[in-house]
């Protein structure tokens, strides 16, 4: 069964001087302010398309990385994961940088980094931003 999540932004003025608001829809968490500064300078309590990226990145690698783990026999106890999105004001999204940190019982180093890659290279956020570059550091806490 597909699913299908909503946001919207109204943004008013110009790109340099204007701003905006983020509204999720879907889930309902709190409007978000958004603008260029915040965008491609300090972050100012104003989130970016980058940051958002980020957090879906960093959420689907997650999931996808606990089921690999979980169907290999060794589910995850804790898994710390970071995505690290790369802006560069006219030219655009350069890269992902994903680090992941697991406790994972019953794995040793090569393994969880070969369940991390797999997640990689699989999960739908990864897979939507296949037209970047996607780097990984994964090791065992």
């Amino acid at each position: 069964m597909a699913t299908t999540r909503q946001a919207h932004t109204v943004w008013e003025g110009d790109l340099l001087k204007g701003g905006g608001v983020v509204t999720f829809d879907s889930s309902g968490i709190a409007d978000q302010p958004v603008s260029w500064a915040s965008r491609a300078e300090q972050a100012n309590g104003k989130t970016s398309p980058e940051e958002l990226i980020a957090a879906a990145h960093s959420s689907c690698f997650s999931m996808a990385l606990s089921n690999g783990l979980a169907k290999a026999g060794t589910p995850p106890t804790r898994l710390n994961t970071q995505a690290d999105v790369t802006l560069v004001p006219g030219t655009g999204i350069t890269g992902v940088h994903i680090t992941v940190q697991g406790e994972v019982a019953g794995i040793d180093e090569a393994d969880f980094v070969k369940a991390a890659e797999d997640a990689k290279a699989n999960c739908p956020v990864s897979q939507a931003l296949a037209g970047t570059s996607i780097t990984l550091t994964a090791t065992l806490a």
